[in-house]
C-alpha cells in the first residue's frame, strides 16, 4: 500500500515540476550591456549554471550585509525580494545604496550579470515572466 501511495504521489507531482520549468523564463534582456543573456538549463553544478555563480555571488557579497537584524541598516533581501523587471531596474540604473558605495566594485562586470541573471530568475513573479529578448 505504502508502494502504490508513494507513486501516486511523484505521479502527481510530476506535471508541477513540468510546469515549473516551463513557466521560468530562458532569456534576460541586459540594458547595461545592450545584450540578450540566455539563462542556460545546464547540469546543477553551482558553476555549470549562470544564475548557479550569480546565487553563490548572492550568498557572499550580498548576504553579508543584507540579512535579518543586519548592524549595517541594509534591508533584508532574498531572490524574492523584488520582481525580475525589478532586478534589472537596480542593476541597470545602480540605484541601490551599496551600489553607489562602491560596494559593487569589488566584483567584475561579468559576476554582476550572473548575479542579475540569478535574481531575474529566481524573482518573485520569475514563474509568470516571459522570455524578455
Amino acid at each position: 500500500m505504502n508502494r502504490f501511495a508513494l507513486s501516486l504521489a511523484a505521479l502527481l507531482l510530476v506535471p508541477a515540476f513540468v510546469n515549473q520549468a516551463h513557466g521560468a523564463p530562458k532569456t534576460r534582456y541586459d540594458a547595461t550591456t545592450k545584450t540578450c543573456r540566455v539563462l542556460s538549463d545546464g547540469p546543477l553544478e553551482w558553476e555549470s549554471r549562470p544564475w548557479g555563480e550569480g546565487g553563490k555571488l548572492f550568498a557572499n557579497n550580498c548576504k553579508s550585509c543584507h540579512t535579518r537584524n543586519n548592524d549595517k541598516g541594509a534591508p533584508f533581501l532574498w531572490a524574492e525580494s523584488k520582481s525580475s523587471a525589478g532586478w534589472n531596474r537596480v542593476f541597470e540604473t545602480r540605484s541601490a545604496k551599496c551600489a553607489k558605495q562602491g560596494a559593487w566594485d569589488s566584483i567584475t562586470l561579468e559576476q554582476q550579470l550572473k548575479l542579475n541573471d540569478y535574481l531575474y530568475r529566481w524573482a518573485s513573479n520569475s514563474l509568470d515572466t516571459t522570455d524578455s529578448c
